[in-house]
C-alpha cells in the first residue's frame, strides 16, 4: 500500500526466494509450519497505521467504561467463569478491514473493526515472521514493524513481562490441547525460544489441593502462572476432562484470565459506538430480519477461525436458528475489503491488520501487527484453498 515499497518488492520477487524465507521460518521455530504463509509482507502507510492504533485505543476505553465492564460480565458462560478476574484483559486484539472510505475504488484508505478478542495472539511468532519477511525487502532495513517506539529488545521484556509475571519460566507454562498437534505450534516454539516457558497439555497436569504441578524434564514441577491459550470452543468440541475445573479457586496467577476470552469479544460489538466500528446487533433482539439481509453478516459470538459465519444470508438461514442459539448470534453490517495488495500472480490481494496489545503498568500498549491476506470472500483458509499471495503476513513500514 505504499507504492514505491510495493513496486520495489514484487519486481525483486521469485518463488525460490519465498520457499528460502519459510525454510528460514521452520528452521528459527524449530517445526513445520502447517498454516499458510503469505508472499509478502504488507506496506503499510503510517497513517493508516495511526489510524488504526487510535482506534483500537478509543475501543479500549469505552471496553473500560463501567457500564460496559459490568454488560461484559454477562458473557461469561457459567461453567467457565474462572474466579479472581482482574480489570482488564492482559492481551488483547482488534482486527481491521482495510477498506475504501464509502466502498468506492477511489476512496481513501480507511480501517473497519471486524473483530476483537481479550485474548492473546501470536506474540512470539510474530517477532519472528516480521524479522524474516524484513529480510525479503530490498533495502528492508529502513522499515520497522514494532509500534509504540519499542525496539527488538523492548518488544521482548514488554512481553516476557506480561507472560512471566516475575515468576521463573519453569513455574509457568503455556496451556493449550494437546500443543504439538495445534497450527499455532510454531508461536508456542517460539514462545519458548524467546521466554523459556513450554507448552503443556492441560490433561496432563497433576492437581494437588488448589495447586497444579507439571513434569519438567521429568522433575515434578510447581505451576505459578498460566500462559492461557486454551479456546473454550475446542475444549467443548472434544468434550476432553481435565484434572480442574474453571471455577472451582487455585492457588494460580494468570496470564491472561480466560474470563477475559468471553468478555471482550464479539459480544462487544453492539455496545461499542464508533466510526470503525460496523452496525452489529444480537440476532435475539430483532423482531424480524432487515430488509437488506444481503448487506449483513451472521456470526456466532464464540467461534474461532471463522467457523460457523455465514456471509451470503437468506431468511432460512436466521429461521433454521433455535431460541437459546440467537442469543449468541451477531447480525454484523458487511464490510468491503479493498484488493489493495498487488501481487505476481496476477490477483490482488485483501488484507486485515490486527493490532497486538498487551497492557503495561496497567496501560494498554499496541506493540505490533499480525496480517492477513485473502483473496477469497473471507480470510480463512477454506475461503483462500490453492490461492497464492493469501495468508499470514506482518506489517512493515518507515
Amino acid at each position: 500500500m505504499i507504492p514505491e515499497w510495493r513496486r520495489a518488492y514484487n519486481a525483486a520477487y521469485t518463488d525460490a526466494k519465498y520457499k528460502e524465507y519459510r525454510r528460514r521460518l521452520e528452521a528459527e521455530a524449530g517445526c513445520p509450519i502447517e498454516f499458510r504463509v503469505a508472499e509478502s509482507p504488507v506496506f503499510l502507510p503510517p497513517a493508516l497505521r495511526d489510524e488504526m492504533v487510535a482506534a483500537t485505543l478509543a475501543l479500549v476505553a469505552q471496553l473500560s467504561t463501567p457500564e460496559r465492564q459490568r454488560r461484559s460480565l454477562g458473557a461469561v458462560p457459567a461453567e467457565f467463569d474462572v474466579p479472581g478476574g482482574d480489570a482488564h484483559p492482559l492481551f488483547a486484539q482488534f482486527d481491521f478491514a482495510v477498506t475504501r472510505e464509502g466502498d468506492r475504488p477511489d476512496g481513501r484508505l480507511t480501517a473497519r473493526l471486524i473483530e476483537l478478542q481479550g485474548f492473546p495472539s501470536l506474540y512470539g511468532f510474530q517477532l519472528l515472521q516480521a524479522l524474516e519477511l524484513r529480510e525479503l525487502v530490498p533495502n528492508g532495513q529502513r522499515l520497522d514493524f514494532l509500534l509504540s517506539g519499542l525496539d527488538q529488545a523492548g518488544y521482548r521484556r514488554v512481553v516476557g513481562d506480561a507472560i512471566l509475571g516475575g515468576y521463573p519460566p519453569e513455574h509457568v507454562v503455556l496451556l493449550d490441547l494437546d500443543p504439538p498437534s495445534q497450527k499455532t505450534y510454531p508461536d508456542f516454539a517460539m514462545t519458548q525460544k524467546l521466554w523459556g516457558i513450554r507448552a503443556v497439555c492441560p490433561t496432563t497436569l497433576e492437581k494437588r489441593g488448589r495447586e497444579l504441578w507439571y513434569r519438567r524434564d521429568g522433575t515434578p514441577t510447581r505451576i505459578l502462572r498460566i500462559y492461557n491459550r486454551i479456546i473454550v470452543d475446542e475444549l467443548q468440541a472434544k468434550r476432553v476432562a481435565l484434572p480442574f475445573r474453571y471455577g472451582e479457586p487455585l492457588d494460580v496467577e494468570w496470564a491472561g484470565h480466560p474470563n477475559w476470552y468471553f468478555r471482550w469479544s464479539k459480544h462487544a460489538l453492539p455496545a461499542l459506538d464508533h466510526p470503525a466500528v460496523p452496525q452489529a446487533v444480537f440476532l435475539s433482539d430483532l423482531d424480524r430480519p432487515p430488509a437488506d439481509l444481503g448487506a449483513w453478516v451472521l456470526k456466532p459470538l464464540y467461534s474461532f477461525a471463522g467457523l460457523g459465519v455465514k456471509v451470503d444470508l437468506t431468511p432460512g438461514d436466521l429461521d433454521a436458528l433455535p431460541a437459546e442459539r440467537r442469543r449468541q448470534t451477531l447480525l454484523m453490517r458487511k464490510v468491503e475489503y479493498a484488493p489493495v495488495i498487488e501481487t505476481t500472480d496476477g490477483n490482488r490481494s485483501k488484507c486485515e491488520v490486527r493490532i497486538m496489545v498487551v497492557w503495561r503498568n496497567r496501560e494498554p500498549l499496541p506493540v505490533t501487527t499480525l496480517i492477513r491476506l485473502s483473496q477469497g470472500k473471507m480470510m480463512g483458509v477454506d475461503f483462500n484453498k490453492d490461492r497464492t499471495w493469501v495468508g499470514s503476513s506482518s506489517g512493515l513500514w518507515p
